[in-house]
């Protein structure tokens, strides 16, 4: 699995070394947001445009790219058996205001098929408190993501 992530940065997305944090921060990125995904059982078409618009202005990659990713990440999420690994990487690398943008987009993806699902929200709320950010922040997070603002 981990190779063919590598694979995929190192071919696919220029100026990106196998070896570079910010391979391992967008693919953790991707996982977390499909995570939130498939959370509530029911994956649309909606949801995985979210997160490819999401990917491509984060990494500044195309749609195929995007797309591929999100595979990749689905793969990972599917063999994953906890958010502590991803959430690990995410407290060693990410500034309080980079953690706070993830927790956005994760509230993005929740409210971008017009309804947030209990199931969404735990996880969301989980990975708010595995990235140790105030509640005030989620809170914050949330209501700019349901109200539609950046």
């Amino acid at each position: 699995m981990i190779d063919r992530i590598k694979q995929f940065f190192s071919e696919r997305i220029v100026g990106i070394s196998t070896d570079d944090p910010a391979m391992r921060i967008a693919m953790t990125t991707a996982a977390l947001l499909v995570e939130v995904m498939i959370t509530d059982g029911l994956i649309n078409d909606s949801e995985e445009a979210e997160i490819e618009r999401l990917l491509q202005e984060q990494l500044a990659i195309d749609r195929s790219q995007a797309k591929e990713l999100l595979t990749l990440a689905r793969s990972q999420v599917k063999d994953a058996t906890s958010l502590y690994p991803l959430t690990t990487l995410v407290n060693q690398q990410f500034a309080p205001e980079q953690k706070f943008e993830l927790l956005h987009q994760l509230w993005q993806v929740a409210y971008c098929d017009g309804f947030l699902n209990k199931h969404e929200e735990a996880v969301i709320r989980h990975i708010a408190e595995l990235l140790y950010l105030p509640h005030s922040q989620f809170l914050r997070a949330r209501n700019l993501a349901r109200d539609g603002r950046s």
